[in-house]
């Protein structure tokens, strides 16, 4: 239905966005001279990196005859997709019997526990994933809306863009899906149409992080920030994009494992608040006897 609807549309900004490169740069040339009062040219700016104009534009245009491959890449990324959806598909349908082959080669004591993590995994990768897709999809709704009122070039990849970095990239995932639409709007010398776009998405940020992602994450998984952070972190430096992505569900089903079968302790009095002492029932001095 997506490509049935907006498959030409996309194609269509994706090579107009392709074959305007040139004219890109001379506007993003121009507003520079204008705005720091220099002599730039472009000519000569291109041709002290060894390219020409002319040479600039027959890539472009290159570029533009190619997006045909382009676009069988893109339905073959489909169908890898359709394929994982597939082994997905089989592996819940098949997922109680699987269980219970794995749990066959582990001792008695141990099954209920092997039990226990694989709910905990399931529910929260899952949770995870289609709270970010909810999510997606609604921020590239709010933005394709927001860009298609203002007239901005290419507004329904930008909304996809915007969308799907913004909730799968974790951390800064919404500073650089931001900051593209806006340097697309600067670059037609729009001022006011960047100024909306900025203005758009950090009001759609706070309103999905007070109103939307909860409702949305309300029954999924829950993790600190700083912890959320740091995971990314070591996922990236790890094991690439692919653990940037995964390190949020897997940090959330480990703090959930440690939940559910570690134990917690009363604090001493040196680590409670003066609230909480205050509302402690008064100790008896030593040697009181208990009527």
């Amino acid at each position: 239905v997506f490509f049935a609807v907006f498959g030409n549309l996309l194609v269509e900004q994706l090579a107009q966005l392709i074959r305007s490169v040139p004219a890109l740069l001379e506007n993003v040339i121009d507003w520079v001279n204008r705005t720091f009062d220099t002599d730039l040219d472009p000519d000569a700016l291109l041709e002290s990196l060894g390219i020409e104009l002319t040479d600039l534009t027959s890539y472009a245009a290159d570029l533009g005859v190619g997006l045909l491959s382009v676009v069988f890449s893109a339905v073959g990324a489909v169908f890898n997709l359709f394929t994982v959806l597939l082994f997905a598909f089989y592996f819940a349908a098949d997922g109680p019997r699987l269980r219970k082959t794995v749990a066959s080669w582990m001792r008695p004591q141990y099954q209920r526990t092997f039990l226990t993590v694989w709910d905990i995994s399931t529910q929260k990768a899952g949770g995870y994933v289609i709270s970010r897709l909810i999510m997606a999809l609604i921020s590239a709704i709010f933005h394709g809306i927001v860009f298609y009122i203002i007239d901005l070039p290419y507004w329904l990849p930008m909304a996809l863009w915007v969308g799907l970095v913004s909730q799968f990239i974790p951390t800064i995932g919404t500073y650089l899906a931001g900051a593209l639409p806006i340097i697309l709007a600067l670059a037609q010398g729009e001022w006011v149409d960047a100024v909306i776009v900025l203005i758009a998405v950090t009001a759609y940020q706070q309103v999905e992080n007070y109103y939307v992602q909860p409702r949305v994450t309300q029954s999924t998984l829950e993790i600190h920030a700083a912890v959320a952070f740091g995971s990314v972190i070591v996922g990236a430096s790890l094991f690439g994009a692919t653990g940037a992505l995964l390190a949020i569900p897997v940090v959330a089903t480990l703090q959930a494992v440690a939940e559910t079968y570690g134990r917690r302790y009363e604090l001493v009095d040196e680590l409670r608040d003066p609230d909480e002492l205050a509302a402690l029932p008064q100790a008896r001095p030593p040697g009181d006897a208990v009527g």
